[in-house]
C-alpha cells in the first residue's frame, strides 16, 4: 500500500514497507542523498530533516508515521542556500569534513524557527544531539548566532527603492550657524 506525504513542498507517494526508516525512503526511494547516515540508532544527528518543522532523526523514523505529514530536507532548506543558516554556514566557514552538516543545520534552522534568538545555553541543548566528528561546535554555535542575526535582518521591513530615491535627492543641512 503507497504512504503519501509532502517532502520538500512536493506530494511523494512511495510504495515501500511500512517499517522502512524514512532516511532510506529519501535517500534510495526519492534519491534525495543531503541527509545522510551516521549510526542508525539516532545519536548522531546526521539524519536530521524537519517533519512538521520538527528537527527528527530520520533513521529510526518509520515512513508509516509520516504518512499526510511535510517533511523537509536539506534540499528543500533552501535551493540555492540563501536560508539564514545556510549562509552562516558559509561566513563562519563551519564544516571541515561537511559529513554531519546537513543535520546540524537542519537542527539549528528549528532552534531558530521555535527561538529567533537562542542563547548559547539554547544553542548547546537543541544541538547537543548532533555529532561533529571534527570537533567544529564553537564554529557551529558561532554559526546558530550569525543566521539568528541573518534571518532577523531579513525580517525587517525594507524602504521601497522609490522611497530611498527620494530621500537621497532631499537636502540636508546638517551643523548649526556657520
Amino acid at each position: 500500500m503507497a504512504i503519501q506525504f509532502i517532502v520538500n513542498g512536493k506530494p511523494q507517494s512511495v510504495d515501500v514497507p511500512a517499517n522502512m526508516p524514512l532516511l532510506w525512503v529519501l535517500r534510495d526511494t526519492l534519491g534525495m542523498t543531503g541527509t545522510k547516515f551516521g549510526c542508525g540508532m539516532a545519536l548522531c544527528g546526521a539524519c536530521t530533516v524537519h517533519i512538521d518543522g520538527e528537527a527528527t532523526r530520520s533513521c529510526i523514523t518509520p515512513v508509516s508515521s509520516v504518512a499526510g505529514k511535510k517533511i523537509t530536507t536539506i534540499e528543500g532548506l533552501s535551493p540555492d542556500r540563501s536560508h539564514p543558516v545556510q549562509r552562516a554556514w558559509i561566513e563562519v566557514d563551519v564544516p571541515q569534513c561537511g559529513y554531519c552538516q546537513s543535520g546540524q543545520i537542519m537542527s539549528a534552522s528549528a532552534l531558530l524557527a521555535q527561538k529567533p534568538k537562542p542563547s548559547d545555553s539554547d544553542i548547546d541543548d537543541a544541538m547537543k544531539g548532533n555529532i561533529c566528528r571534527c570537533g567544529t561546535y564553537q564554529r557551529i554555535r558561532q554559526a546558530v548566532h550569525r543566521a539568528a542575526e541573518l534571518q532577523k535582518a531579513s525580517a525587517q521591513p525594507s524602504r521601497p527603492k522609490d522611497t530611498e530615491d527620494a530621500l537621497d535627492r532631499q537636502p540636508v543641512e546638517v551643523g548649526g550657524a556657520a
